[in-house]
């Protein structure tokens, strides 16, 4: 019975995954199939002529759209009507502030510049001696850092995801010598945070103490066979 409880915990954590990421792909077709494919003309929908429908058909639609209107909007005409659309947004109280920042938010997360998340780091939060995993937005310098570095400290922008949902979270400012940084990487830490902690990356500890004390170890071992110690060795 023990032999079989191993064999299915193992299926399990093989076959989980699998399953669930299929399922969630196949939910975002169906999706995407149920808001295109009525945009199809019927002569050009392949549904219309097999006992079967297709599935994946209209997101293959929707990605030839966006491909044609990216393509539209890169030549001067097509950016010349981007430009016209955006300006009657512009005008409309509620949607344009939601225009404008849903197209900021995809912009940044979609390019690859120095604006978007650069590190994970360690800070004190919701009190002191409690930490969170944060990841560190920007040091870029607005009007928040100018007035909060006014104490003498240089404070950041750092992102405070929740969990198991690292989408929603908190904005905070934080002084710089209150946040440890971390090694880990963005992948990493997102895994640490959804997983609440359970899957969490292998870390080998190097400390500047650790360093010192095997120079010193080595320097003395050269003195006892007048041998000089290199400095490949003392790296090592």
């Amino acid at each position: 019975m023990l032999r079989l409880r191993n064999y299915f915990l193992a299926g399990f954590i093989v076959s989980a995954p699998l399953a669930i990421t299929a399922y969630l792909a196949w939910s975002f077709v169906g999706w995407v199939d149920s808001w295109m494919k009525p945009l199809i003309p019927g002569r050009y929908n392949p549904d219309n002529y097999l006992p079967f429908a297709i599935p994946g058909l209209g997101l293959l639609f929707a990605l030839l759209l966006i491909t044609l209107v990216g393509f539209l909007a890169a030549n001067i005409i097509g950016r010349s009507i981007v430009n016209v659309g955006e300006s009657i947004v512009g005008r409309m109280p509620l949607v344009r502030s939601i225009y404008h920042g849903l197209k900021q938010i995809l912009e940044t997360v979609l390019s690859h510049k120095k604006d978007t998340f650069r590190k994970v780091a360690l800070i004190e939060y919701p009190r002191k001696g409690l930490w969170s995993i944060a990841y560190v937005s920007t040091d870029k310098y607005n009007e928040a850092t100018a007035k909060l570095n006014r104490n003498g400290k240089e404070h950041v922008a750092v992102f405070l995801p929740s969990t198991p949902n690292p989408t929603t979270g908190y904005l905070l400012y934080v002084p710089r010598e209150d946040m440890l940084e971390l090694d880990m990487s963005l992948e990493e830490g997102a895994k640490l945070i959804i997983s609440a902690g359970i899957v969490a990356p292998e870390y080998e500890e190097k400390t500047e103490e650790l360093a010192r004390l095997a120079a010193a170890a080595l320097s003395a071992r050269s003195q006892e066979t007048d041998r000089v110690v290199t400095p490949e060795e003392i790296e090592k």
